[in-house]
């Protein structure tokens, strides 16, 4: 006579339970969530299709309908109207350059400030906040005097020097915090094996903290790309304006329709956009190694 047993009863797997568990908290969050994407890019979107609109086309359907036919005639109009490869080239000079100096000028202070502790450090770095909270209209007129005494007005070597400054404050702040707790082992094992501060910070400080350079070096080209102020006053010359700046003189034009304003907005923000997209992953890789840290 044989025993019949029943099967024990068999578990949903783990990703079968968690769906199960999931309340509609979780999906009006995600919905939530969704809406402010959409809110965000929305702008966006719309001077995407309206810079590809024939200003008939814009004038017959409105600004939300999408276009009869492809147009880059707004888009050429406007490249060829401001010479935007000449703005476009002032822009890449200026944000790469400052980039670059920015994060030598704050690795220098950081590693005097972090590492050397050098006398008075704390009041160095009350400096540098005070610095990153002061206005840019604040600086203008001292700038402005100081420029044309070194007959650096109207060229772009001034931007170069006030934003390299202006971006290495807040840089100095950060990597001094990050070069307060940099391993002393590292350090002392350098100085067994002889190598001096020089070599140190090249060798060994520089490629430790190499994500949280990464990821000042793209916000400060970032930020010194949209910069429209300083530049505004200092670069008054058609030839030397950068980016920001020639859209906003252009804005004023009578000549001016909403395809090429649409077009305008568009190539404007491109470029800044690309370099973001590129360097995503490197500044996902610094701010988690912080994180981490």
């Amino acid at each position: 006579m044989s025993v019949i047993t029943a099967a024990p009863p068999t578990q949903a797997p783990p990703a079968t339970r968690a769906k199960k568990h999931r309340s509609p908290g979780r999906w009006v969050v995600l919905a939530i969530l969704l809406a402010l994407l959409l809110l965000v890019i929305a702008p966006m979107l719309v001077i995407t299709v309206n810079a590809f609109k024939t200003p008939a086309d814009y004038a017959n359907n409105g600004p939300l309908a999408l276009p009869e036919s492809i147009s880059f005639q707004g888009i050429i109009d406007f490249w060829e109207r401001i010479d935007f490869t000449r703005k476009l080239f002032n822009s890449l000079v200026t944000s790469l350059s400052v980039a670059v100096l920015g994060v030598l000028l704050s690795v220098f202070n950081a590693y005097a400030l972090g590492i050397g502790r050098v006398r008075g450090r704390i009041w160095f770095l009350v400096f540098f906040l005070v610095a990153n909270l002061l206005p840019q209209e604040v600086l203008v007129y001292p700038l402005y005097y100081i420029s044309k005494e070194l007959h650096l007005y109207d060229s772009p070597i001034s931007i170069i020097i006030i934003f390299t400054v202006i971006q290495s404050a807040f840089g100095t702040y950060l990597l001094t915090s990050v070069y307060e707790e940099f391993p002393r082992e590292l350090l002392d094992a350098a100085e067994v094996d002889g190598a001096g501060r020089w070599l140190t910070l090249w060798r060994v400080v520089v490629p430790v903290s190499r994500p949280t350079l990464a990821v000042l070096f793209t916000f400060f080209f970032i930020w010194t790309w949209n910069e429209f102020f300083l530049p505004l006053i200092f670069l008054v010359s058609n030839d030397n304006q950068t980016v920001p700046v020639a859209l906003g003189v252009l804005q004023g034009d009578r000549l001016m329709d909403a395809t090429t304003t649409s077009a305008s907005g568009l190539i404007g923000i491109l470029p800044a956009l690309i370099f973001f997209l590129i360097f995503q992953r490197t500044l996902t890789r610094g701010i988690t190694a912080g994180a981490i840290k």
